[in-house]
């Protein structure tokens, strides 16, 4: 069993407590991840980072339920994340659900479920919140802008879900301001069974006509999104930058790479080109077809979900073309505890009395800290 959150949720540092624990736990439609990190003096520094697969939105598109097997795989890894924070001192912790349970009609009782034998209190969040915390992790990647009206592009493939956000840039400050964002109900799960749950239909989805297929059908809602927004003529201009988080990212610039095993430090950051992106989908969809063995940085486990991302790629970079692609392996649960860590800092000068204004956010951008190997998706 986990722990009682009321037991370890603390509002305040106690005063003279060089670092404070936080916790953020992201479950999401196929993965479930869990980021724990700590105030020093010099900043925030990541502990322990946790990605397992437990496929919770498996079968959902069919029944509208999770299954109990999923639930059981989610739980699971719930419980062991929570053992893994138990004990850890003046410990803050966020943990939410997306997609899968914002879909799911039997979602209450799962909630229940993971509350009774974890000690877990998942809170479902709405797309919005999830773009803006996705965004929150990802944003000291997106370089200053260099002058004014600089826009932005973050997008981020889930699992059950793609979420894109459009954002202006702040030249003076590297802030930001969400112009907009739109929520497509398609993942890498969700596409995958809406063409066929099967590997031998993972297979056959290499075919150009289905995946093609796959592709239009992320394309319409994107279309429809920029018809509003007029970002093409934006980028036309050269004022947009283009960043992308997911496993589907993250593995196109593994391979672009010819890495022979994953490394985070590696990817995160990495300049992506447009070239090398559709190099690696090529390959993706030859090995998917059997044309050739995948590359070694894509566990067999995972093939079948690595070409509807592609798909969902492809679709975005159809719309909105862009010669470079930053790459992030953080998103969610970065945001999560940046945000946690701000509200902690802030929370502190309150208490002591400061009257001192434009606290900067801390940021979990640069640390290399203990962090445990990150997984593709």
């Amino acid at each position: 069993m986990g722990y009682s959150r009321s037991d370890t949720l603390s509002s305040h540092t106690p005063e003279g407590a060089p670092f404070r624990h936080f916790a953020a736990l992201d479950l999401g439609t196929n993965n479930c991840r869990l980021m724990i990190a700590r105030r020093t003096a010099g900043g925030v520094q990541i502990v322990d980072r946790q990605n397992r697969m437990v496929c919770l939105g498996e079968g959902l598109i069919e029944t509208g339920e999770l299954s109990a097997k999923a639930m059981d795989r989610a739980v699971r890894t719930l419980d062991s994340y929570a053992a893994r924070m138990k004990g850890l001192p003046s410990l803050q912790v966020r943990a939410v659900a997306t997609e899968a349970c914002r879909r799911a009609l039997n979602r209450e009782s799962f909630l229940a479920r993971v509350q009774s034998e974890t000690g877990l209190s998942l809170e479902i969040i709405s797309p919005r919140e999830e773009v803006e915390l996705a965004v929150e992790g990802c944003r000291t990647l997106l370089q200053r802008a260099q002058q004014p009206g600089e826009r932005a592009i973050v997008f981020d493939i889930g699992g059950g879900s793609t979420e894109i956000a459009w954002l202006r840039l702040n030249s003076e400050t590297r802030g930001h301001e969400l112009v907009s964002l739109v929520s497509l109900p398609y993942g890498v799960v969700t596409l995958s069974e809406q063409f066929g749950r099967s590997r031998e239909a993972a297979a056959h989805s290499a075919h150009a006509d289905l995946y093609e297929t796959m592709v239009e059908t992320v394309r319409k809602p994107l279309l429809a999104f920029e018809a509003v927004h007029q970002i093409g003529r934006e980028m036309q201009r050269g004022a947009v930058q283009m960043l992308g988080t997911s496993g589907t990212v993250t593995t196109l610039a593994s391979m672009a790479q010819n890495l022979t095993r994953y490394s985070r430090n590696a990817v995160d950051g990495f300049s992506l080109s447009a070239q090398a992106a559709h190099d690696a989908i090529a390959l993706v969809r030859s090995a998917a077809a059997g044309d050739q063995q995948a590359p070694s940085t894509l566990p067999p486990d995972r093939q079948h979900f690595m070409l509807p991302g592609c798909a969902i790629f492809e679709a975005i970079h159809s719309v909105w073309p862009s010669e470079r692609i930053i790459v992030a392996d953080r998103g969610l649960r970065d945001g999560m505890v940046a945000r946690m860590a701000t509200q902690a800092r802030s929370s502190r000068y309150a208490s002591h009395g400061s009257t001192r204004h434009g606290i900067s956010r801390p940021s979990i951008a640069d640390y290399r800290g203990h962090v445990a190997p990150s997984s593709f998706m």
